[in-house]
């Protein structure tokens, strides 16, 4: 039997989601699942368990060419995995685990870097050969594609947008986070509605008890109409702007894709940071390239993987390894 596709994982923190993608990109059908965090081998179980389903409860081999996953971390050259919001991810042997346990060639990737492999697949970056992804959500990452290559660092950690310095603001979360991300992403969001609301400004977010009040609260008080909620994501998307900014001005990308799941709220921001990279970026490349929003959601990484996978992935130069 001749496997006419590949079995892409998608990682997070918080959900697992598992597909079975054809070679344009299409996917056949798909699972997911909360991610099971009461031990560090319980979400490699829940990949296994997920892959096996996909394939009718059959063996991988001869129905999968091979397998691609996406993480919320670092991946060594080794397949190892670093991921910090998963327990005892220190150094998780991820590829040899489900290598042995499914059969097929595994290859492991950081989401970031699977999120600009998916959307230059079949995304906002299609056809281009210098583009970056900058993920918004929890934290705040950045996939780079850089003549056509991923742009991977001699440590695998470029791409960390999160610690970019945008401001001389202090904040108790910028040695533990980073700046931009102690201030734009999502928990910062939440916490700059809360500050605010702590001083007495009103609005519709008043209503909601503190405890509930997260980024995706925020953005729909915004869209209502509530000042704390349009302040903080004008403010949000100015630091993000400057963020790009300075991808911009060292990488010059044809195309910033925003993605992650704050994506969604990107009405709220994109023409704040539109405005903020152009007052900071250097000035012909901040004209000439494009900044864009996903459509591709959470399919960005599944895609991803799978076109990594399938042997297609941006090699390192001087060694072919994905």
């Amino acid at each position: 039997m001749v496997a006419t596709c590949v079995l892409a994982v998608d990682l997070g923190g918080t959900k697992l989601a598992a597909a079975l993608v054809d070679s344009d990109g299409k996917v056949l059908t798909r699972k997911s699942v909360q991610v099971d965090g009461r031990s560090a081998l319980a979400p490699v179980k829940q990949i296994i368990v997920l892959a096996r389903e996909l394939v009718g409860g059959k063996s991988l081999r001869g129905r999968v060419a091979a397998t691609g996953v996406a993480v919320p971390g670092l991946v060594r050259r080794d397949g190892s995995v670093w991921a910090p919001n998963l327990p005892g991810w220190k150094k998780m042997a991820l590829a040899r685990r489900l290598k042995g346990a499914l059969g097929v060639t595994v290859v492991v990737e950081s989401d970031r870097n699977a999120a600009v492999l998916g959307e230059g697949w079949r995304g906002a970056a299609r056809g281009k050969r210098d583009a970056i992804v900058l993920m918004l959500g929890t934290g705040i990452g950045a996939g780079i594609l850089s003549g056509g290559r991923l742009v991977r660092g001699a440590h695998e950690l470029s791409g960390c947008a999160g610690w970019m310095v945008v401001t001389d603001e202090p904040g108790p979360e910028v040695q533990r986070l980073g700046q931009l991300e102690s201030l734009a992403a999502g928990p910062a969001i939440a916490r700059a509605a809360k500050k605010e609301l702590a001083r007495g400004k009103g609005g519709l977010l008043k209503e909601i008890s503190a405890d509930r009040i997260d980024a995706y609260k925020v953005a729909e008080a915004a869209r209502r109409g509530d000042i704390v909620g349009i302040e903080v994501y004008l403010k949000v998307g100015r630091l993000l702007g400057y963020g790009v900014a300075n991808l911009v001005s060292l990488f010059d990308p044809e195309i910033v894709v925003i993605g992650g799941g704050l994506a969604g709220a990107s009405d709220l921001f994109l023409d704040a940071l539109c405005r903020g990279m152009k007052e900071r970026a250097q000035p012909i490349a901040a004209k000439k390239v494009k900044i864009a929003v996903s459509r591709l959601g959470g399919d960005a990484n599944l895609l991803g993987v799978a076109w990594a996978a399938m042997g297609k992935g941006y090699q390192q130069p001087g060694n072919g390894e994905h």
